[in-house]
């Protein structure tokens, strides 16, 4: 039985899951590993895994037999170190199992060697100045706490293993291993804390995160229509729709069919590959739609949006759809982003950002809200700069994402309990009065004790918070770094004092107190959106970093290096290596969006208008003749104002070109270059951009040629 939905055939069959069964069925975890190999080659790989013991050659290579047979059962042929480098994406180099023997027959053969260790051509990858381009050699490293799984597509079923990336000298040239290295910091740092309070369980602290992605679906037949669609994933061109999300009807409205069977299909191909996908609906913007998984650790947090994004747009065309991750691809409707929830879990499945019930959980628990409050505050530049990219400039501070500011939202009844601590208020709940830490008199909060405040860039929602910053196409492994390692920082900090003294409740009620006293600018409960909050975060003396250029300089500042070399996540030199590819990325982007505005307004805008132009001047001189030149008038207006837009737009068309071709003075300076593209080249995209969408709104639909935003969004 088949059901077709606007031409698309989908077989509800093929499409049938049991989801119990099937989840994880591409997943070559921990389950099937128990039962392919021995359990000594198993409980060494736990040492790998856990304690960071290096793995024998005898064990890697019974795991890559038992991972090669696994995945050759199920049709595989290739396999491939999946890594995800510089870009942004994912990377992968297929090499296939065949091989020979000494006879010459064909084998098939998946070395511990290559399991382990893989050689790739590192030259095209960006590397912000870690190496020149002709040193070529990059490798990769399996990631062995991340399980390795199968891809299927059309082309067939291929091996994928999760693998760090580093270049021939040891630099990190990936988004994995900073992000590995800031989860040992942070985990050390946080273990220090719990035997500080008697906790000598637990052996491990992991970040646990959840991260929701949202998206547009749009008509693939449309999308092709529009170039700066398939060039820069947004539009640069389009005339507000007579209707947006006024009516707020699509948000968690009834999924459409063609949607909904597009959802179903991702479902399926995300559960086998062990994603917990768990919720979808519809969000703000006509045809926006968002996907939330169950929260996992980190890094396989980050190797799960990975394929989420992927699978996203490999899905969309299979129901005539194109997928948009851009964060803003249409003006004047909300964007797109991606909410990273973020919280702290001991190994044994204590999550260390719930209040607790009694008064020793509860002091603990304040402990790490106070190196929070701390670390957000002293490094919210670097916060700000872990979510920027030139999708996002347009996202951030528009009455739909969190403003560029940074704070914290807690609600009113633990900013309370905080400011009480502080000594700068009364605590109004039952007790009333001031509180200590640690005495019965500091009530049990209930998870939910909180609203959840969606101004806020990062916000305590009962037990995690929620950095809802983080740009919708981006990897979320950046933010991730950041977070865990300046939280690990003011972890360290904090332990260094309580470990020196002898009255260890005083000294911790000290630190609580000083924390929220001198960085409680950046809690802030209100409307993050509103003109007052801009000119009091000012007054608080918070930064207001509007744009990416601004804000990679964070990456440069002496504090981060501090701080990220002290942890060993990052060397002054790979910093150096981020900014510069960030700062590139952002200037290839801008001038991408501005020639490939140039080619459609000088090959598609310009003469379907000068042609329609045209046509209102033979209407107007047909009725010139019937009524007279003094009887025309409102046709006259109408063609001289049509006119003067084209004249206006040709004009800024040219001045486009110029600014853009005076980028040659800035070539020895690339910040200069940087801020040059978004005050000179951007400012310039917007002036041409009001001329066409003007001229749009008084052309003919089959005139204008470009699918319209009523035809994109509805």
């Amino acid at each position: 039985m088949s059901v077709t939905v606007n031409k698309h055939n989908v077989n509800t069959q093929e499409n049938a899951c049991n989801f119990i069964e099937d989840f994880g069925c591409n997943v070559f975890s921990d389950e099937v590993m128990k039962k392919r190999i021995s359990e000594e080659a198993y409980a060494n790989l736990r040492k790998t895994v856990e304690d960071g013991v290096p793995m024998s050659s005898a064990t890697a290579q019974e795991i890559a037999n038992a991972m090669k047979d696994w995945a050759m059962e199920r049709g595989a042929t290739h396999y491939t170190h999946w890594f995800q480098p510089l870009t942004g994406v994912t990377a992968e180099k297929h090499d296939s199992f065949i091989d020979f023997d000494s006879d010459g027959g064909v084998i098939s053969k998946f070395s511990g060697k290559a399991l382990i260790k893989g050689e790739s051509d590192a030259s095209s990858f960006p590397s912000g100045g870690l190496r020149a381009t002709f040193e070529a050699r990059g490798y990769t490293a399996w990631d062995c706490t991340s399980p390795a799984f199968l891809k299927e597509d059309t082309a067939g079923v291929t091996l994928c293993v999760p693998t760090a990336f580093c270049s021939y000298t040891g630099v990190a040239l990936d988004k994995k291993t900073p992000l590995l290295k800031s989860c040992h910091a942070l985990s050390t740092q946080a273990i220090r804390i719990l035997r500080l309070f008697g906790n000598n369980a637990a052996k491990k602290v992991v970040t646990s995160v959840g991260a929701e992605q949202e998206y547009f679906l749009i008509d693939k037949d449309l999308f092709k229509q529009r170039n700066d669609l398939l060039m820069c994933g947004r539009t640069l061109f389009g005339c507000v729709p007579p209707k947006g999300q006024e009516m707020d009807y699509h948000y968690y409205g009834t999924l459409k069919e063609r949607v909904a069977n597009y959802m179903k299909e991702l479902d399926i191909a995300l559960w086998k590959l062990g994603v917990p996908a768990k919720t979808k609906h519809n969000e703000v913007a006509p045809s926006q739609h968002e996907l939330a998984p169950i929260f996992t650790d980190v890094n396989i947090a980050t190797d799960h949006n990975q394929l989420i994004m992927e699978m996203m747009k490999r899905i969309a065309a299979h129901h005539g759809f194109a997928c948009l991750l851009h964060e803003k691809p249409f003006r004047d409707i909300n964007g797109s982003g991606k909410h990273n929830n973020w919280s702290m879990m001991t190994n044994d499945g204590t999550n260390l950002l719930e209040p607790g019930k009694t008064p020793h959980e509860n002091a603990q628990f304040l402990l790490f809200i106070a190196a929070i409050i701390k670390a957000i505050d002293e490094n919210a530049e670097l916060l700000r700069a872990s979510a920027a990219n030139a999708g996002n400039d347009h996202r951030l501070g528009a009455s739909e994402a969190p403003p560029a500011i940074i704070s914290i939202f807690f609600g009113d009844e633990l900013t309370d309990i905080l400011e009480s601590i502080s000594g700068e208020g009364s605590y109004s709940g039952h007790y009333g009065g001031k509180l200590d830490i640690g005495v019965s008199t500091l009530p049990a909060l209930p998870k939910d004790s909180t609203d959840r405040n969606r101004t806020s860039p990062f916000a305590f929602t009962g037990n995690k918070f929620e950095f809802r910053m983080v740009p919708s196409s981006a990897s979320i492994a950046g933010p991730n770094t950041v977070i865990n390692t300046i939280v690990a920082e003011s972890l360290c900090q904090f332990a260094d004092r309580l470990e020196k003294v002898k009255d260890f409740n005083k000294e911790l009620s000290e630190i609580i107190r000083e924390t929220v006293k001198e960085h409680g600018r950046i809690i802030f409960d209100g409307n993050g959106y509103s003109e007052e909050w801009v000119n009091e975060a000012e007054k608080r003396g918070l930064p207001n970093i509007k744009s990416s250029v601004e804000a990679y300089a964070a990456y440069l500042s002496p504090q981060s290096v501090e701080i990220f070399e002290k942890h060993n996540v990052y060397s002054k030199l790979e910093l150096e290596s981020r900014y510069e590819i960030k700062l590139d990325k952002y200037i290839s982007t801008i001038n991408v969006e501005a020639n490939t505005m140039l080619h459609m307004a000088k090959r598609q805008i310009l003469p379907r208008c000068m042609e329609y132009a045209g046509k209102l001047a033979a209407a107007h001189g047909a009725v010139e003749q019937v009524v007279g030149s003094g009887n025309c008038e409102s046709y006259k207006k109408v063609l001289t104002k049509y006119m003067k837009l084209i004249d206006s737009m040709q004009s800024h068309v040219a001045q486009l070109e110029q600014v853009i071709s005076n980028q040659g003075g800035f070539a020895c300076d690339e910040a200069k270059l940087g801020e040059y593209c978004r005050d000179a080249i951007v400012s310039q995209m917007e002036v041409l951009r009001g001329d066409a969408d003007e001229l749009e709104a008084m052309t003919e639909k089959d005139n204008w040629g470009l699918p319209t935003y009523s035809e994109l969004l509805f």
